[in-house]
Order: C-alpha cells, then structure tokens, then sequence
C-alpha cells in the first residue's frame, strides 16, 4: 500500500473517487449479503423437503386434475 492516505487528500476529485469506489464496494458488499440470504433460505427449504417422509414425495400430480385426455378410437 502507499504511505498516502489518500481518504484525507485535499485534491477533491481524488477524494470523490475514493468515495465513489467505497460506495460501490458497500453496495456490492450488501448484493452479496441479499444473494447469501436466498441462498440460505432456499437451502433451509431444500433441508426441510429432505426431512420428509419418502411417501409425501411420492403422492400423484396435482396437475393431472386439469389435463384433457382425448378419448382414445379403437379401429
């Protein structure tokens, strides 16, 4: 590193772009605090659907109720 804290720098535009550079790192710092949130919420659900009994797993689709089947022609 440089012996220049260039937080304290009299030069403003030197002094805005440090702040700008630490804006972006706490926003991207904050992106990846919501990205491990998901993450950890859709691992606990994963867990929890690993817990269940196999036979809940197992049960028929819910869609077949609104499927339309043609009847089938015998030739």
């Amino acid at each position: 590193m440089s012996d220049k804290p260039y937080f304290h720098e009299p030069n403003h535009t030197i002094h805005l772009r440090v702040w700008a550079l630490g804006q972006m790192v706490w926003g991207a710092f904050l992106g990846g605090l919501f990205l491990a949130v998901i993450a950890a919420v859709l691992i606990g659900i994963w867990i929890v659907g690993q817990l269940l009994p196999e036979q809940s797993k197992q049960a028929p689709s819910p869609y077949s109720a609104i499927v339309i089947e043609s009847p089938e022609r015998s030739a």
